[in-house]
């Protein structure tokens, strides 16, 4: 996927803390952290011992898929490798120093795997990961390393001062769950936030109705949340992870509904039904609950508290609103959806009705927005340049409102959501007959499908509650 940007725009991005950002290079987005400053990093596929080796695949897989996938590491191939690799911080030997002679000059002689075998060309490396896996009662035992092969001694190369141990289920999912902790720890050593025991929550129509889903960051762990046999539609979870909201129709109209995501149970919350009641969105301390509801014949902003009371109209044009998003360092700043302006586009105010300012610029029909966890970006789907209901993604710096496009001609897309990390996008596209749920960094590379099964749509990405 092609991106263009804007000159000028500069994209601030929190990673645990750290400021990642776009940089402009030659009119293009390059990724998150400016062309050249990435980290090289080599991965040596690990081996197991014993009935350990059967698990390596599915381990030596997901490690790479973690860290290519992290947006701050550039990935060294594979075929550059040497073909004496290291499993232990003991297997690298300083190489012997040969005097020179009258006929011969002083050399060196390799007595092992040395730094300078990975950060010379043709790897290049900056940093190193290995180490190796065995069976310890009945589990996988991992031992990890991360060396910075600019060093040269082994003492002070290893980044991690000390092989990190890692246990995990003799099965795939033992190795899968072994491999990302291992990267999170390496993506730590860089600023990076793990997206481990995240989560992303969707609608899935797999058993026949659509239902509420929930699957790990990767595509794998989906089950099913709700049960409503009827159509479930806008899920929206809590900033701790606890709660999830939906909306669905029912014989008296469309309700909203609460889930406990840990319990999976329904929870209290008073929703009469209504013709268009949907997209809820909690504030970001979780006391309230903004929505679209039918008032005086429109579709209107409301909010409520998290028992379904006290409702409050935020919105009054004689127009269709929807979709609000609450700003998540300000709970009074809202993005949304409203044709007042004769199209559906981007509006942003403050909850009460002050500063209100139209974000996009007319063209077409924008729909799905989404803020960034720093408050500071805006991601949307948008039909500007393309035929009616021909969607594709869009992200914008709220302040300087010059949208990037991310996604082209590759079928319908839209409803994208951030991941915790600031640094990737997940959307849904509509390739054929089937709509499936994918991931991106978010600027429009390292695109994965995460779903196969069914249509899939309106992904949620949400902190895990681990």
């Amino acid at each position: 996927m092609k991106t263009k940007m804007q000159a000028g725009i500069l994209v601030a991005l929190v990673a645990v803390g750290a400021a990642l950002l776009f940089g402009q290079q030659s009119g293009e987005i390059r990724g998150t952290i400016v062309q050249g400053e990435k980290p090289a990093i080599a991965v040596i596929d690990f081996r197991g011992s014993g009935d350990a080796q059967k698990y390596m695949t599915m381990f030596n897989q997901t490690l790479w898929d973690d860290l290519a996938t992290s947006g701050i590491l550039k990935m060294v191939g594979k075929s550059f490798y040497p073909l004496v690799v290291p499993q232990q911080p003991g297997d690298f030997k300083a190489p012997s120093e040969v005097a020179a002679t009258k006929r011969e000059p002083a050399k060196q002689v390799s007595n092992g795997p040395w730094f300078t075998d990975w950060r010379n060309p043709p790897v290049s490396a900056n940093y190193l990961a290995f180490g190796y896996t065995v069976v310890q009662d009945n589990k996988l035992t991992l031992a990890g390393n991360l060396f910075n092969v600019g060093m040269n001694d082994v003492v002070s190369a290893n980044v991690f001062t000390g092989t990190k141990l890692y246990f995990g289920a003799l099965s795939n999912d033992g190795a899968r769950s072994m491999a990302h902790e291992y990267a999170a720890d390496i993506l730590k050593q860089f600023g990076a936030m793990s997206l481990t025991g995240t989560k992303v929550f969707f609608i899935s129509d797999r058993t026949g109705n659509k239902e509420a889903w929930s699957m790990d960051y990767d595509g794998t762990n989906q089950r099913q949340i709700t049960s409503y046999k009827a159509i479930t539609n806008d899920p929206a979870v809590s900033a701790d992870g606890k709660t999830l909201a939906v909306s669905t129709q029912t014989k008296l109209g469309w309700e909203i509904r609460l889930h406990s995501v840990e319990t999976g149970r329904r929870l209290a919350y008073y929703s009469p039904g209504d013709s268009t009641a949907g997209t809820p969105e909690f504030t970001p301390d979780g006391s309230r609950l903004f929505f679209h509801k039918t008032v005086d014949g429109y579709s209107r902003l409301v909010v409520t508290d998290m028992q379904g009371s006290n409702l409050k109209v935020v919105s009054t044009a004689r127009a269709i609103e929807v979709s609000p998003r609450v700003n998540p360092k300000n709970a009074k700043d809202l993005l949304f959806i409203s044709g007042r302006s004769g199209r559906q586009q981007l509006w942003r105010m403050n909850e009460d009705g002050t500063d209100l300012q139209m974000l996009t610029s007319g063209e077409g029909d924008v729909a799905n927005p989404a803020w960034s966890p720093n408050g500071q970006m805006v991601a949307f789907a948008w039909t500007r340049g393309y035929e009616p209901g021909n969607l594709n993604i869009f992200v914008m710096d709220i302040n300087k409102k010059q949208p990037i496009q991310l996604t082209s001609a590759s079928g319908r897309n839209e409803n994208p959501t951030w991941a915790p990390d600031g640094l990737h996008i997940v959307y849904s596209s509509k390739r054929g007959r089937e709509t499936h749920i994918y991931s991106m960094l978010a600027d429009g590379s390292a695109v994965k499908q995460l779903t196969t099964a069914g249509n899939n749509t309106q992904p949620v990405w949400a902190k895990g509650l681990n």
